[in-house]
């Protein structure tokens, strides 16, 4: 701390470093883990498109390329300590919410799962995205601008998805799996596939009450150097 006196004799204090919590964490954006989520973003629309036009078996071949990704971006984050991100930590949810959003509607409009459940589904992940999104402005420091909002470069906070999340997205993935190999290998009228329609509602429901309950357990925020 530098105490300066002016010739007008008013005194003024220089902080040798702005507070903590006013500074951002600047990082990366540009690694492997991000470039496959967003891989996986691009993939979305492809797939939609492609059920909709009935085209299923290309579909299934698109969609384990997604899955690869989903894998993939997973495993450099969690063994390169370079590759991870605060950015990667919510982009990777969203890609895959994104993804699984377009999925559902694409496979309603195709009569391969029922509109209760994908109205459940997309209704569940809107709030979960909105939440993102509020998090994100109330962990920027102020001045709060779009310009800084929307930044990829500057990390404020570290999502953590809950278990239940975790084990959400792999059914719902499953689900979307099998729906899709249903009219190549003729099993749409299947009860197991009806079973797991439930399954998934029910893990989904589960998911919602897990961000409720531990909803500010599931945010780290991450104070500058």
């Amino acid at each position: 701390m530098v105490s300066l006196t002016c010739e007008a004799g008013l005194q003024f204090t220089v902080l040798p470093h702005p507070p903590k919590l006013l500074r951002l964490q600047y990082e990366n954006p540009w690694t492997i883990p991000n470039m496959l989520s967003m891989t996986r973003i691009g993939l979305a629309p492809i797939l939609g498109y492609l059920i909709i036009e009935e085209d299923f078996n290309v579909a299934l071949g698109v969609f384990a390329l997604a899955g690869l990704t989903d894998l993939l971006d997973g495993f450099i984050a969690r063994n390169w300590a370079n590759q991870k991100s605060a950015l990667g930590s919510a982009l990777d949810p969203l890609a895959d919410k994104i993804l699984i959003s377009i999925l559902y509607v694409s496979l309603t409009y195709a009569d391969l799962i029922p509109v209760p459940l994908t109205y459940m589904i997309i209704s569940r992940d809107v709030m979960l995205i909105a939440a993102v999104f509020y998090v994100r402005y109330r962990t920027l420091p102020t001045p709060r601008t779009l310009a800084k909002y929307f930044n990829p470069c500057y990390a404020t906070a570290r999502l953590k998805p809950t278990f239940i999340s975790k084990v959400n997205t792999a059914v719902q993935l499953i689900l979307v799996a099998a729906s899709l190999a249903a009219p190549v290998f003729n099993y749409g009228d299947s009860i197991y596939l009806q079973m797991l329609w439930y399954f998934t509602a029910f893990t989904t429901a589960a998911s919602a009450y897990s961000y409720y309950h531990y909803g500010r357990k599931t945010v780290q925020v991450i104070k500058g150097r």
